[in-house]
């Protein structure tokens, strides 16, 4: 097992001879673990299904690209496998397998906050590093949003705070936790990837599963999975949203009984944000618990590309990305942030999600009205809406370019209302990644602002 071999490896950077590695899949964080082991001089290997990795092999390095070539990591004498997030550690079953997330933990001097959830990571993590360097804490933001972990391990000192946002690509394998652990809203996702929910609940529990006592477990106290999760912890349990940790109450943020500031200071739309807040205030409080720091820090974040982010105003209608929406519980979020009349594009690629809460929840609404169904789960958004008596849909399909999707909802939107793209759907039956479908909207709508007749001045 790889908990074994770890033990007797000692970790590639304390051992004085060379080791042959195998990066499996080089994306952006076996890319960090290349430069890692290559300035210690390691033999290093690379593998990649595509023939076109997500990111160019660095040249003089051996390669072995192509799905034929899987074989060869049982064939090579690895001493050590470094695994890319999506790939599933059963599929490397018998070798000695590690990963970019797994070697920073096993190395990192400094104490660890990570963040887990469905949506809202991104969001939180980046809350509680804007709290904490408010405070003149020194703090490293990393995972999927900063710099790749491995890249600040050198320079890295005990007395610096890491704040980690954690997938469950990445906790999938994981055999230690964070010393403060951050379990937002934990809804079924990447079913298209984890073999069931089942599974996916078991790796992000990787997060709390290994704490200790003197550890800290921040948790959503009104999402059973959440809950579910802190079970796990050895460790002290705060949920926020309610007391004992941090809550809205009367226009403010409060710790217990403790006035923090007003809830005004986050810039950030929707109850989801507030939340999101208190889970960064939660976990921030171990290491500072004053005020004017927090509400500084609440107040710098402008928020994060392609999460409810406002784009621009057409004809008085205002257009929101929020493109990293790829579940149905995030498009529900979304809705329920503006009470104004919407226009929501829906659709994409399937995850195996369940999309009846979210059919529910438009067909009821009375602020939505119409939906721009998209991609390859257009059409049965579009069945579902029309069986809950939800009329006002277009489906548009797979065969249609983003602007003219943002044409059709330009057509629809009127002075005063709000269109957002807030897909509930992964994005790669279109579009490259949900970057690229969030730039491709903001890029189309735009188009449609420099289109539109100037006021006279």
């Amino acid at each position: 097992m790889a908990k074994n071999f770890r033990l007797n490896f000692s970790g590639a950077s304390s051992n004085d001879h060379m080791k042959k590695i195998a990066l499996v899949g080089f994306g952006r964080e076996n890319e960090s673990a290349y430069r890692h082991f290559a300035r210690q001089g390691h033999d290093i290997t690379i593998f990649d299904e595509s023939l076109s990795p997500a990111l160019p092999v660095p040249s003089g390095v051996k390669a072995n690209l192509g799905k034929d070539k899987t074989s060869l990591l049982f064939e090579g004498g690895f001493d050590l496998v470094l695994r890319t997030p999506p790939i599933n550690p059963s599929r490397l079953r018998g070798l000695p397998v590690w990963s970019a997330t797994r070697e920073f933990f096993a190395q990192c001097p400094a104490p660890i906050i990570g963040v887990t959830g469905t949506k809202g990571k991104g969001t939180t993590a980046s809350l509680i590093d804007s709290i904490l360097r408010a405070a003149g804490i020194k703090c490293h933001l990393v995972g999927n949003i900063g710099k790749p972990a491995l890249d600040i391990l050198d320079n890295l000192k005990g007395d610096e705070i890491v704040v980690y946002e954690l997938s469950s690509f990445q906790l999938w394998d994981m055999e230690q936790s964070p010393q403060t652990a951050v379990v937002l809203m934990i809804e079924p996702d990447h079913l298209d990837v984890h073999p069931s929910f089942d599974d996916y609940l078991r790796a992000k529990g990787n997060i709390t599963r290994w704490q200790k006592a003197g550890d800290v477990c921040v948790y959503l106290g009104k999402n059973s999975y959440s809950r579910q999760l802190a079970e796990l912890s050895s460790g002290d349990k705060l949920p926020f949203g309610q007391p004992p940790g941090a809550y809205t109450r009367e226009g403010y943020f409060w710790m217990n009984e403790q006035k923090i500031c007003s809830i005004q200071q986050i810039k950030l739309p929707g109850a989801h944000n507030l939340l999101n807040a208190c889970a960064a205030i939660t976990a921030a409080w171990r290491f500072t618990n004053d005020p004017r720091a927090i509400a500084k820090g609440l107040a710098l974040f402008e928020g994060l590309d392609h999460r409810l982010k406002l784009v621009g105003e057409v004809a008085g209608a205002a257009y929101y990305d929020d493109s990293i929406a790829t579940t149905p519980g995030s498009a529900i979020a979304a809705i329920r942030a503006f009470k104004r009349p919407k226009i929501l594009i829906l659709g994409g690629s399937d995850k195996g999600a369940y999309f009846g809460g979210l059919i529910k929840e438009i067909a009821r609404s009375r602020s939505v009205k119409a939906v721009i169904a998209v991609g390859t789960l257009g059409s049965s958004i579009a069945r579902g809406l029309a069986g809950a008596g939800f009329k006002n849909v277009v489906n548009l399909g797979l065969d249609v370019s983003m602007p003219e999707v943002v044409n059709r909802a330009c057509a629809l939107a009127k002075k005063g209302d709000v269109v957002v793209l807030s897909p509930a759907a992964a994005s790669f039956d279109m579009f490259k990644s949900y970057e690229d479908r969030g730039e491709q909207f903001k890029a189309a709508v735009k188009r449609l602002q420099a289109a539109a007749p100037k006021r006279p001045v």
